[in-house]
């Protein structure tokens, strides 16, 4: 608790799972577990980190251009953002050329889930730079860290028109409410400055963006508040993404009644910055708000890989975040509120709380149980439906935990290959439900059992 207290802004409690605040956490009967057989989707998807299935993107938007009236062509079956295929990140250019001196290599694949034979991804299928197909296009290129790809294309005046929109991608947030893909990345590793970026369906960042200055491409301190608008306007609130990137959620339109989207993005450093997409960068909350992952790694063979978290939203009764904590086996809670002067509003973080648990191990990622999937104001992979239990993967033990907002624990499964193997030396590193609430998607970093040398891979499971 004294990395937030002795900030003096914020006060952190505990909240024990099925127990009272500050009480002991719960442990975990073994009645409650049961095996998941999961059926492998694809693999060679090195670093397989964020997943989700695309959706429907939604029309009557209340804000923005959508999706289905600006890219038709996109959404239609067997297209990039047909609603079927899942999107999941990864550290690979597959053969694409690396953009220079803007980060580490990453990609965002577009999968098609439906066939029951394992789709092994060809590790150069994208060598022509485009958004190239793979195996009779059941693996298409969303987008990725390519010299073809750069900010520049479409917004040369840019401060990021060198950058991508993809590199180490370790967070997704789509907004099926009004548009458009929102990966958060760490192009520098841990330590170096993190990215965010607005993509179309092309994979290229945002054309005829609101603000020209950002394009689609947030980078560090390049695109704070008080250096892309006109007359330079101070942040709200100080932040910059000194540090890698490492999760993010979408948070519906701002407050300051423009009718634009925020997202929020945590960084290594346990702080986190809200994303505006004309106003752009400002602080949401400090450095340490939630734990740290800086000089952290994981056990070998995994120590290469780079950490990530889940973020999660629940707008309804209460605005607030959930954010997993996997080095510390917590969930931390924040509530949020706004705060600034007349048409300048941002959101701010009120009270946070931590959920502890005996069934949280190594807690990397969380998905909805139920999806937001109606409001065109919340839309999003990232966000809870009133009052919905939430999915928690464990790296550390491969194990899946339904939980419901207040901490308690509904069930845990174990994740299981087809016949009941278990996942080697792979670990859990991703998680996704679908918008139907009936099939969970989770990645999983290293090599399964019987698949030889080829590392990455996606699950589908079922909801429980």
């Amino acid at each position: 608790m004294a990395r937030i207290s002795r900030r003096g802004a914020l006060r952190r409690l505990s909240v024990a799972t099925g127990m009272m605040a500050l009480g002991r956490p719960h442990p975990v009967r073994a009645s409650r577990m049961q095996d998941l057989n999961g059926r492998i989707v694809a693999i060679g998807i090195p670093s397989a980190s964020a997943v989700s299935q695309v959706g429907t993107f939604l029309t009557g938007s209340l804000c923005g251009s959508p999706v289905p009236t600006r890219f038709p062509a996109f959404i239609q079956p067997g297209a990039v953002l047909d609603p079927s295929r899942i999107l999941v990140g990864a550290r690979s250019n597959f053969g694409a050329p690396l953009a220079s001196d803007v980060g580490q290599p990453g990609a965002l694949l577009s999968i098609d889930p439906s066939g029951p034979d394992i789709l092994r991804v060809p590790p150069t299928f994208a060598s022509g730079g485009n958004q190239a197909f793979g195996l009779g296009g059941r693996v298409q290129m969303c987008s990725v860290n390519s010299v073809f790809w750069r900010n520049s294309i479409r917004n040369p005046s840019a401060v990021t028109a060198e950058y991508t929109g993809v590199s180490n991608p370790l967070g997704l947030s789509i907004n099926n409410a009004f548009g458009r893909i929102w990966p958060a990345n760490a192009p520098f590793g841990q330590s170096g400055v993190g990215s965010s970026s607005i993509l179309d369906p092309d994979g290229l960042p945002l054309h005829g963006a609101p603000n020209p200055q950002i394009g689609g491409v947030y980078v560090g301190a390049l695109t704070n508040r008080d250096r892309v608008t006109t007359p330079p306007q101070p942040q709200v609130i100080p932040g910059t993404m000194s540090t890698g990137a490492v999760g993010t959620a979408f948070l519906g339109s701002s407050p300051d009644g423009s009718c634009r989207a925020v997202f929020c993005v945590v960084t290594a450093d346990g702080g986190m910055v809200q994303e505006h997409t004309v106003k752009g960068l400002d602080g949401l909350a400090p450095a340490e708000t939630v734990h740290p992952f800086l000089g952290r790694r994981w056990d070998p063979p995994h120590q290469g890989l780079e950490p990530r978290l889940g973020v999660l939203v629940t707008y309804s009764p209460v605005l607030k975040l959930f954010v997993s904590e996997p080095f510390h086996d917590t969930i931390a809670v924040i509530e949020l509120m706004v705060t600034g002067p007349a048409g300048n509003e941002v959101f701010a973080p009120g009270a946070v709380t931590t959920i502890r648990s005996d069934a949280l191990n190594q807690p990397v990622d969380l998905a909805p149980a139920e999806l937001e999937t109606e409001d065109t104001r919340w839309a999003s992979n990232t966000t809870l439906e009133s009052l919905a239990d939430f999915y928690v993967a464990n790296r550390g033990d491969n194990t899946l935990v339904r939980m419901r907002q207040d901490g308690t624990v509904v069930a845990v499964g174990r994740v299981r290959l087809a016949q009941g193997q278990a996942l080697g030396n792979g670990r859990l590193n991703g998680i996704a439900t679908s918008p139907d609430g009936t099939t969970i998607w989770v990645t999983v970093a290293g090599q399964l059992p019987g698949q030889g040398n080829v590392e990455g891979a996606v699950l589908e499971l079922p909801a429980f």
